[in-house]
């Protein structure tokens, strides 16, 4: 729990632990030493209309989706959680039963993760400098919205920062010409890291 800490961790005791059990769980998942039950490595559903997952953020009477065992969520909840995740698609008809079951995809592949790491180094949301092993790869532009799988579509941001771009409408860019990460509030001003230049 407080591994690699660093300085200035503003995460609460609770936090701290929820974030260590995340861990523990990533790790066990990615080490691919857990059975497959059903014909799947373990695994969390969820369920949402393909227009509700690419709509606008915010997009007034869009309907979220659904997390198996835990109820509704929001449209951003369905994006975060797709953001680096397998996706299967199922088109259903009228009365709700599957028509259509396609393959499912891997989002960032483990040569696209290796690489944003080496260039990242650490989660790139602004004054963050979480280690990359407790980080995602997100998607700058999401995948719903037609961003490309790509290191150039691809940022580090631990779980908190994730959470803070799909639900607390911040976003991060990288500057072109030199590489630097910029994150900006959800009114559109930037936050300026008092470590950084």
């Amino acid at each position: 729990m407080n591994g690699d800490r660093t300085a200035g961790d503003p995460r609460s005791h609770a936090e701290r632990q929820a974030d260590a059990l995340v861990a523990l769980a990533r790790g066990a998942l990615d080490g691919g030493s857990l059975p497959d039950v059903r014909g799947e490595r373990p695994h969390v559903r969820v369920t949402i209309d393909w227009f509700a997952l690419s709509a606008e953020r915010g997009a007034h009477g869009v309907a979220g989706g659904s997390l198996g065992w835990a109820g509704p969520i929001s449209p951003e909840t369905a994006r975060r959680l797709a953001c680096d995740a397998g996706v299967v698609r199922v088109i259903t008809g009228p009365d709700g039963l599957p028509l259509d079951v396609g393959r499912a995809q891997r989002t960032a592949s483990a040569a696209i993760r290796r690489a944003v790491e080496i260039r990242d180094g650490h989660c790139v949301f602004a004054g963050c400098d979480a280690p990359p092993e407790w980080c995602d790869v997100h998607h700058v532009v999401h995948w719903a919205h037609g961003g490309p799988t790509s290191c150039d579509n691809g940022a580090l941001l631990c779980e908190r920062h994730h959470t803070s771009c799909h639900e607390g409408r911040f976003t991060i860019r990288r500057d072109p010409g030199t590489g630097r990460w910029h994150t900006y509030r959800p009114d559109g001003s930037e936050i300026l890291s008092r470590a950084g230049p």
